[in-house]
């Protein structure tokens, strides 16, 4: 057998796999890839954890997000009805007062004309008693204006007894 380069690597490669095999490297190596396969597998049952947990957080909030659309929509419904109550009963209330004030505004009407007939009236029983004291003043004498004084106040004690 001659002593050539590749007895010498055959040796060195028998040596090296019996240091390999003594050492027990294949076990750490088998070890050392089983823990790594160990931790991806950890780490990929993590991330479906977390990702569960992350579509059940976006499905609960998408149904607040719904059930606070609703409510908002539910919250403008009620004020547009209060407002078209308060819009209407802002009108009859107007409606009313219009009512209330041109009824005052005729009443107030009424009573200036009745008391503008009582002044005209007034006025013509004041202009009749001048006529009248003016026309008996100038043909009645003294003995028949105290005649007509005393008839008159004989009259007037018998309608006031």
């Amino acid at each position: 057998m001659a002593l050539d380069a590749t007895f010498f690597a055959l040796v060195g490669l028998v040596i090296f796999l019996l240091l390999v095999v003594f050492l027990k490297v294949p076990g750490t190596v088998g070890k050392s890839l089983d823990a790594r396969a160990d931790r991806i597998r950890d780490e990929l049952e993590e991330a479906r954890r977390l990702r569960e947990e992350a579509q059940s957080l976006l499905a609960e909030y998408q149904r607040k997000r719904k059930e606070a659309e609703k409510e908002a929509t539910e919250i403008v419904a009620i004020a547009q009805r209060e407002a078209h109550g308060l819009f209407e009963e802002a009108r009859k209330k107007t409606e009313e007062y219009v009512v209330r004030r041109n009824k005052l505004a005729e009443q107030k009407i009424a009573q200036a004309e009745v008391e503008a007939v009582n002044e005209v009236r007034a006025s013509a029983v004041d202009i009749a008693i001048a006529a009248a004291s003016r026309i008996l003043a100038d043909k009645v004498d003294t003995k028949t204006s105290s005649d007509l004084f005393k008839s008159s106040l004989t009259e007037v004690k018998s309608r006031l007894n």
